[in-house]
Formats: C-alpha cells, structure tokens, sequence
C-alpha cells in the first residue's frame, strides 16, 4: 500500500498476532505499519495516517542531530566519566522499540531509539552515559554502576524512563 499524501512511501502489514498494538518503523525509506488484521479498512486508513504522521513529525524536528550527540557525548565522557568512554559513533535510530539505547562495546558504537527525541535533555544525558558506561564495563555489575554515581540524575532518570514505558504500554498520553 502506498499513500500519496505520506512523506514516505508506505507498507502496511497485518498480523494475526497483534490484537491492540499498532508500530511503525522507517526501513529503508518506507514506512511499515504494523496493524492487527482483524481491523477494518477504516480502522487501517486511520491508523496509518496517524502513524506516518508521528514518523514524520519525529524526523522533521529531531531534538538533537547525530554530530551533536558526538559532541554531546564527548562532553558527558570528559565530565562524569573521565574522558574514558569514546563512542566511534552514536546515532539515532527508529528501529529500537522495546529499549532506549544499545552499545557494541567491540565497535563502540551506540544507538539511541528516536523515542527519546522530546525527552528532558537530562534523560537523554543519562540513557548516552548508560550506554558509554557500557564500553567501559559491558555488564550491569557494580563496577558499571559506579560508572554512573557522578551524574546527578541518574536515579530521577531510570524513573523518568520507567514512567514513559509504563505509559507507552498502556496508551496513555500527556495530550
């Protein structure tokens, strides 16, 4: 299915598994909508255009681009990590839907789910520190958070988080 009026072309999938959930994803220049199958064909027009409005709303005023998070990134390492923690790259990314961020210690490269785009800058601070403590110490052992204990929000942050995920999960909006 392709939409004229969408930003992007667009591919809607049906899948007896889903009962309630609707996902998108950007692969590949397409917009994939993941439906239920049981919808109705109003039901499918009406979620497609809400989600390719929300992918297209999220890649059109991105909070923070890809070289800020570098330096971004090289700024929290000098601060609260001692300059240890050197990402050889950090991006953003819409395929992480169940996690806020990823590291490969190996590469040390990051990712960051375009989900915390609109988030506190402090939240974002923390999920970057999280995963650049990762190419540091790779497991969530003591000596990884110890990495952490110099950033002062990393508790108010882990809740922050923990509260949009409950709300995610559960359709609920602050709008």
């Amino acid at each position: 299915m392709s939409s004229d009026t969408a930003p992007y072309p667009v591919e809607v999938r049906r899948s007896a598994r889903r009962r309630r959930t609707v996902s998108v994803d950007l692969r590949d220049g397409v917009a994939v909508v993941s439906i239920p199958a049981t919808f109705t064909a109003g039901q499918e027009k009406q979620w497609v255009e809400r989600m390719v409005a929300k992918l297209h709303a999220k890649s059109v005023q991105p909070t923070h681009s890809d070289t800020g998070l570098v330096e971004r990134a090289a700024e929290l390492s000098a601060r609260f990590l001692g300059g240890r923690a050197r990402p050889n790259s950090i991006r953003w990314v819409t395929n992480q839907n169940s996690r806020w961020g990823s590291a490969t210690p190996a590469a040390r490269a990051i990712r960051l789910s375009h989900k915390l785009q609109g988030m506190p800058d402090w939240v974002i601070d923390y999920v970057i520190l999280h995963e650049m403590a990762h190419l540091i110490e790779p497991s969530h052992n003591g000596t990884f958070w110890a990495l952490l204990d110099n950033y002062p929000h990393t508790e108010t942050a882990k809740a922050f988080l923990l509260g949009a995920a409950y709300a995610a999960d559960h359709g609920l909006s602050g709008r």
